[in-house]
């Protein structure tokens, strides 16, 4: 298995996303769409999510494709975004097909990002304008660290952000992750300067710094995000949200499957995940291009885990420092900004 030639979810033929975000709001919102509608289902394991239609993606519910997912900061004010790619889509015609009226299908989820240091005194939920922008925007080449839903992401020791990572496999499949990173726990080791994912990073894409060599880490240092955060509490305002994906032909149950394997992803590379306070969720897609056996879709799903776990710690890397940053970003604190 090799990254693809993005090392982005968009290595998957005819996926689009797109960003949209406001610096003064340190807040944005992600968009993953398509050519064409593709299978979707999702797997929550966090105790706190914020979603939208996401009940439609269960393996036994009637609707079997979707147009486009959101991902997006702004706690339950950011679910408005789905609104304004809905209205994107639907002004392009595109949509689920009842009788002469047409509806787009765009479940979401997101994450908080409301005391992070931006001014959210709007008087106008902004998040509306910022889905369709992102939609609007979508294409196969898209920013990450701090850019779209993860504008404002903060991990629990420096700044989180969105990241992306993809595996060709050997039989040509192409799997991939898109992940926006806010998690209670950390995404690196005691110290700052190691990430958790470093068992599956390939190349340098987030540092080439390899595993921390001590032992003993499963206890994380005292939280800087909680610290900033007060006198919210530690377990207060987390999530991490992905997007698996496959060329794969999957069946929405097999989607379901995706996105629990890839949830192992989360759990290498940020510690303590799933927990109470963290809405963690994954969605899992497939856009039908490839048929494949059935005995490849437990390799499909343990390629989707490697991804969300490089795409976690490519997020944190690539985060940069911005005026009024509650946290620093990784590569402040280890002088390489």
């Amino acid at each position: 298995m090799t990254p693809g030639s993005r090392n982005l979810i968009t290595d998957i033929p005819g996926l689009k996303v797109g960003n949209a975000q406001d610096d003064h709001l340190k807040s944005g919102t992600t968009v993953l769409t398509a050519d064409t509608p593709f299978t979707a289902s999702v797997h929550v394991m966090g105790g706190a999510p914020g979603t939208r239609e996401t009940d439609l993606l269960a393996p036994d519910k009637s609707v079997n494709r979707v147009d486009a997912i959101v991902l997006s900061g702004g706690s339950a004010f950011g679910l408005d975004a789905c609104s304004g790619v809905s209205d994107a889509l639907r002004a392009e015609g595109r949509g689920f097909q009842v009788g002469s009226a047409v509806v787009p299908i765009v479940p979401g989820a997101i994450l908080f990002d409301l005391l992070n240091g931006g001014d959210k005194t709007w008087t106008d939920n902004p998040y509306r304008a910022l889905g369709r922008a992102a939609y609007l925007s979508a294409s196969d080449w898209f920013d990450l660290g701090s850019a779209g839903a993860g504008t404002g992401a903060l991990a629990a020791m420096q700044k989180g952000g969105l990241g992306s990572a993809s595996l060709v496999l050997d039989n040509g499949v192409t799997v991939g992750a898109l992940v926006a990173a806010n998690p209670l726990g950390s995404v690196t080791t005691p110290g700052d300067r190691h990430f958790w994912a470093a068992p599956f990073e390939i190349g340098d894409e987030f540092g080439g710094l390899g595993p921390d060599p001590a032992a003993g880490l499963g206890q994380p240092e005292p939280s800087r995000k909680a610290q900033a955060m007060r006198p919210a509490a530690p377990e207060d305002g987390n999530t991490t949200i992905a997007i698996v994906a496959t060329d794969a032909q999957l069946t929405k149950p097999q989607c379901h499957r995706l996105a629990v394997a890839a949830h192992d992803g989360i759990a290498r590379a940020v510690v303590p995940a799933h927990t109470p306070g963290d809405g963690d969720l994954v969605f899992g897609l497939s856009t039908g291009a490839k048929p494949i056996d059935d005995s490849d879709v437990g390799l499909i799903g343990h390629a989707a885990s490697l991804c969300v776990s490089r795409a976690i710690a490519r997020a944190v890397y690539l985060a940069t420092p911005a005026k009024g940053d509650r946290l620093p970003c990784w590569s402040v604190v280890n002088d390489l900004c």
